[in-house]
């Protein structure tokens, strides 16, 4: 007698790896690792640095999200003003002032560590406010990054003549919680809208916030000179668009804790450029520090995935 046997279900197919959205992922923290650079090299003061970037990334912007305008609204996103566009905008006005204020006191590596410190924030608000709970792989990240923020800004706190190195630490530290209620609003407005449209829309609030500030603080608002927009370009064209733009482009397409990987490479670009073009040498304890920020912040990011 011959048994015969149902054929077996064919189990779910695998999806093929994002290879594209992970490498724009790659580029983009690369790119970013390069703001702190461009704008120690501009003529301009710090807060009118951080509105050239948004102001002459702008139109570049809209261009491109008036050209997928139709694509959009088949897809049924939106392309109109929210209220969470405004968020997004104010938070990261505040994160581009405070961040490019520290880089004026601080070295780029101290100003660009501390402001990847924004995905503890983020644990702490959903802790906070949703009573959300953790691995315990994420209490011992975070008393790690925490360690390692300590090691990295203590020779910025000892000695005379230190204070403004200090403060340029604490700026970039304060720089992350805005960055954090800036990540949580985009992560929100994602769902709504394209990338081309979601930039377009924070890049333009981001710029009109900081426009008052960058007029009234001490220092130049304009480049004096011609070359002088060399280096604002390059923060509008690099950092902007192909460093925050290609990044969220990419995490919507990339799991949560392959996004991290941007985490870790921004920062390290920026201690190595920093070296190598301003001479920013760090020394061991510091450089213990902002190895165990980073393997901190990455363990709290698992931890609250």
């Amino acid at each position: 007698m011959t048994i015969l046997t149902p054929p077996a279900t064919p189990g779910p197919t695998p999806r093929p790896f994002p290879a594209l959205a992970f490498f724009a992922l790659l580029g983009g923290g690369i790119a970013i690792g390069f703001a702190g650079i461009l704008m120690r090299v501009s003529d301009v003061n710090p807060v009118a640095s951080a509105f050239w970037r948004m102001a002459l990334a702008a139109p570049i912007l809209w261009a491109w999200a008036l050209a997928v305008r139709v694509p959009d609204r088949a897809a049924g996103r939106r392309t109109g003003y929210t209220p969470a566009l405004l968020l997004a905008g104010l938070y990261f006005a505040g994160d581009m002032a405070l961040w490019h204020l520290s880089l004026h006191y601080t070295t780029v590596s101290n100003a660009t560590l501390l402001s990847n410190f924004a995905p503890v924030f983020i644990a702490l608000w959903l802790w906070a406010a949703y009573r959300a709970r953790f691995a315990r792989v994420f209490i011992i990240g975070m008393f790690i990054a925490l360690a390692g923020a300590v090691l990295l800004v203590g020779p910025n706190a000892a000695g005379t003549g230190q204070g403004n190195k200090l403060a340029g630490d604490a700026l970039g530290l304060a720089s992350a919680v805005f960055y954090a209620g800036y990540q949580l609003v985009i992560k929100t407005a994602r769902d709504q809208y394209s990338t081309a449209r979601l930039m377009a829309w924070s890049t333009s609030i981001t710029g009109l916030a900081l426009l008052p500030f960058a007029l009234v603080a001490p220092g130049p608002f304009m480049p004096p000179t011609l070359a002088g927009w060399w280096p604002l370009l390059g923060l509008a064209l690099l950092a902007q668009i192909g460093g925050q733009t290609v990044i969220a482009y990419a995490s919507a397409h990339l799991p949560a804790s392959l996004s991290s990987v941007s985490l870790l490479i921004q920062p390290l670009t920026a201690t190595i450029a920093a070296w190598l073009i301003f001479a920013e040498a760090i020394g061991p304890w510091q450089m213990l520090g902002g190895a165990l920020l980073l393997w901190g912040i990455f363990l709290s990011k698992r931890g609250s995935a």
